[in-house]
């Protein structure tokens, strides 16, 4: 009987830090379209995103995530690490025919190339390169073959030779789509993300951030704030 791995060991402490961002969203053929952000980490992991509208919690001992709607005031709660699905009934195999197994989707394959490290407005970063190839899409359906007519009868003297038809081209096989490529410069002593660019078919979006490091930030950040209705999704 086989034994379970023990867990892994937790995360070593990093130093708390803030930082400024600014993420521009250049979609195909429009305007770029900006937005601001900042975020503060804690040394032992826990982080607070705000955006205008938004801020975004995340607890990583307590494995979930506090989703803050300033508008609405409601704190909705979602675990970080998603359930896994309940185990279907088995069904007995048929005599003489072996079980089939389940089959699984395939993963799109993903490319990681490391960039080396380099020097963003004098900080020290490391940048890694992840290339998603998306799945190739379905054939298109073939349309049905139209009904064989019965074909007249002809005459006698009056059959006239007919000359071959050329066979029909074979369709242009369609362009492979295109890839969905990240690149993610990180602080080599914070340990947080400086310059991250997301190339997708629809355009491109670049989150630039001016990370420093900190004093230990109020717990408080990390807190759903007085006035807020919270929400707990049900389980599935």
């Amino acid at each position: 009987m086989g034994q379970f791995a023990p867990p892994p060991p937790p995360a070593p402490p990093v130093p708390p830090s803030c930082a400024n961002c600014v993420t521009t969203v250049q979609p195909n053929g429009g305007p770029p379209v900006q937005a601001p952000s900042s975020m503060v980490r804690a040394s032992d992991g826990k982080t607070r995103i705000d955006t205008p509208n938004q801020t975004v919690i995340t607890n990583p001992a307590a494995q979930h995530a506090i989703i803050l709607d300033h508008v609405k005031k409601i704190a909705t709660v979602v675990p970080m690490v998603p359930q896994l699905p309940q185990m279907p009934q088995m069904q007995p195999p048929k005599p003489g025919a072996p079980p089939e197994p389940p089959k699984m989707p395939p993963m799109p394959p993903v490319a990681v190339q490391d960039l080396g490290k380099s020097l963003i407005e004098g900080h020290p970063v490391e940048g890694k390169r992840y290339i998603v190839q998306p799945p190739p899409p379905p054939a298109p359906p073939q349309p049905p073959a139209p009904p064989q007519l019965p074909k007249p009868p002809q005459m006698p003297g009056l059959q006239a030779p007919q000359p071959p038809k050329p066979p029909a081209p074979p369709p242009a096989p369609p362009p492979p789509p295109a890839p969905t490529i990240s690149e993610v410069w990180t602080s080599v002593p914070l340990k947080v993300p400086v310059l991250t660019k997301i190339t997708t078919p629809t355009g491109v979006q670049t989150t630039y951030c001016k990370p420093a490091q900190t004093a230990e930030p109020d717990p408080s950040l990390f807190q759903i704030p007085a006035g807020y209705q919270m929400l707990v999704p049900k389980k599935a």
